[in-house]
């Protein structure tokens, strides 16, 4: 059995510099410790550390999902800081014109947009 003390989720990015600019700037998270990479608050208490990996290769999957209590206004404000979101063809429902999959409607689960950071892995906010 594992008994562990604490977890956390890490990820690795092409750019620390602009990682951190991203994360903490405009997605807000706080940075408690950058000495050797990103250590970051989530919400909810959890934490992720970000570092630099010089051959870094993006997951091909969601490695960070954000529930937000109001996925429109999410999905608008991060559009104003110049945030893109992803469109997927092989959804089990469609998406609408602004990347929002509305799982409810359709019964599919959260409504959910994905978008990504700057060195191209993938992130979701959704609504349960």
């Amino acid at each position: 059995m594992l008994t562990a003390l604490s977890a956390f989720s890490g990820l690795s990015v092409d750019d620390i510099k602009k990682a951190k600019e991203f994360y903490v700037d405009t997605l807000a998270l706080k940075l408690n410790d950058d000495s050797i990479g990103l250590q970051l608050e989530l919400p909810g208490g959890g934490q992720l550390f970000i570092y630099q990996k010089d051959n870094h290769v993006p997951a091909a999957f969601t490695v960070l999902n954000f529930v937000v209590e109001n996925i429109d206004a999410t999905v608008d404000h991060l559009v104003d800081h110049g945030i893109n979101f992803e469109r997927y063809d092989n959804m089990p429902a469609s998406q609408d014109e602004r990347g929002i999959l509305r799982g409810k409607v359709a019964q599919q689960g959260p409504d959910i947009a994905w978008f990504k950071d700057p060195a191209g892995n993938i992130l979701a906010v959704l609504e349960e």
